[in-house]
């Protein structure tokens, strides 16, 4: 795991559908991208098609998803794409969108599973190391509270807790992530929201492509939702979904196992700053040459 060939995919792939928040129509590409390239995004329907580099000092916004631009070129919701990417070890890929959010499917990170299975992985020449932590790195804000501990793994471990919702009160999972147990354990948890919260959300402008094709609302010690959970803990595992793709934004391979208590999107992207400091200032990295 010190040391490994960076990769892309091997043809574009492409996927249509609603934006969750936007409700606007999108199609996002998948492009295959020369060695160092990193992930970037690009608003092909933008003048002059900027992109935008999946790292966290692009971060502009993390209110109910993580928004990455540069000036007022904005993609919303990254969050579930970079998953599935981080999952796969894809290192370079241009994603080409034609709205400012990527479609969201049924609400997971199964689309994007399915493209890059579709596409294939391609091994590039150039390689890339691994960082490891020394020591452990935190993030707390209120009772909100993350840590990345020293691992030879990379694992997380998440605990949810409504104490208020009957039908969640408290859940936890624990997985060590790699492409495989993402696919069956973690990409299928679709978005979910409080029905008390919807209201809200639709007058802040959001959720316009919402629905119970593409979300779980929880009310009480009710679910609504096209089909039934997926798992008994589908929600805890959907915010192991967000937090893998929030701290694939260090820009960087890491090994770590990070335990998370009631982390969000705004806790997600403290950490990955967190990290990124530390793994600048004080990494233990395996050359690769």
């Amino acid at each position: 795991m010190s040391c490994r060939p960076q990769r892309t995919l091997k043809k574009k792939v492409s996927f249509s559908g609603v934006g969750i928040h936007t409700g606007k129509e999108v199609s996002l590409s998948f492009c295959p991208a020369p060695e160092h390239s990193g992930i970037v995004f690009q608003r092909v329907d933008l003048p002059g098609k900027p992109t935008i580099p999946a790292e966290v000092e692009y971060v502009q916004d993390t209110s109910r998803c993580t928004t990455i631009g540069v000036g007022s070129c904005q993609v919303l919701t990254v969050e579930h794409v970079l998953a599935a990417l981080y999952a796969y070890q894809i290192d370079n890929l241009c994603i080409q969108v034609s709205e400012g959010e990527p479609p969201v499917g049924d609400g997971s990170s199964k689309p994007f599973v399915a493209m890059i299975e579709e596409a294939g992985i391609e091994e590039q020449e150039s390689v890339t190391s691994v960082a490891f932590l020394k020591q452990p790195v935190s993030f707390t804000q209120g009772d909100t509270h993350l840590v990345a501990l020293p691992s030879e793994e990379y694992r997380v471990s998440y605990t949810l807790h409504y104490p208020n919702t009957p039908v969640i009160r408290s859940q936890y999972y624990s997985l060590s992530i790699d492409a495989h147990s993402f696919k069956e354990e973690i990409a299928p948890c679709r978005t979910f929201a409080l029905y008390e919260e919807i209201t809200k959300l639709m007058e802040c402008g959001l959720i316009r492509g919402g629905s119970l094709e593409n979300a779980v609302v929880i009310k009480d010690d009710v679910i609504f939702s096209k089909e039934g959970l997926r798992f008994p803990n589908e929600m805890a595992r959907h915010k192991i979904l967000d937090l893998i793709g929030d701290l694939s934004l260090v820009g960087i391979p890491f090994v770590a196992h990070i335990i998370a208590i009631r982390s969000g999107h705004t806790s997600n992207v403290g950490l990955a700053r967190e990290l990124g400091k530390e793994f600048s200032q004080n990494l233990r990295e395996v050359s690769c040459q």
